[in-house]
C-alpha cells in the first residue's frame, strides 16, 4: 500500500531543517520503510524550504507513522504538522 506524509514546518524553521538535513536524508536512505519519491515543499518564493512530501509504501499505516516519528526531523521538531494518509495511485507519467 502507498502512502503520503505531508509535513508542515514550524514558521522560521529552515535554519533548524537545514541543521538536521544530512541526518535526515541519511535516515531515508537507511530506512526499512520504502521512500518512493520525496522532496521539500517550498514557499511561493519557490526557494524556501517550509515542509516535506512522501510518498512511502508500507504494509501498514502504523509502519509508516513509527518511520515518520523517528525520523531526524520529527526529533528535532522540525514539522509543525504531520498528516499521513493511504493513497491510490491511479496514473504515473514517469
Amino acid at each position: 500500500m502507498h502512502y503520503i506524509v505531508h509535513c508542515l514546518d514550524h514558521p522560521g524553521g529552515v535554519e533548524k531543517r537545514l541543521s538536521h538535513y544530512d541526518a535526515h536524508k541519511a535516515y531515508l536512505a537507511a530506512g526499512k520503510t520504502k521512500t518512493i519519491i520525496s522532496g521539500p515543499l517550498l514557499a511561493d518564493d519557490n526557494e524556501t524550504m517550509i515542509g516535506s512530501l512522501f510518498l512511502f509504501e508500507a504494509e501498514t499505516k502504523e509502519e509508516v507513522v513509527a518511520f515518520n516519528k523517528a525520523d531526524p526531523f520529527s526529533a528535532a521538531g522540525v514539522w509543525a504538522s504531520v498528516n499521513i494518509h493511504p493513497f491510490s495511485k491511479r496514473v504515473d507519467n514517469r
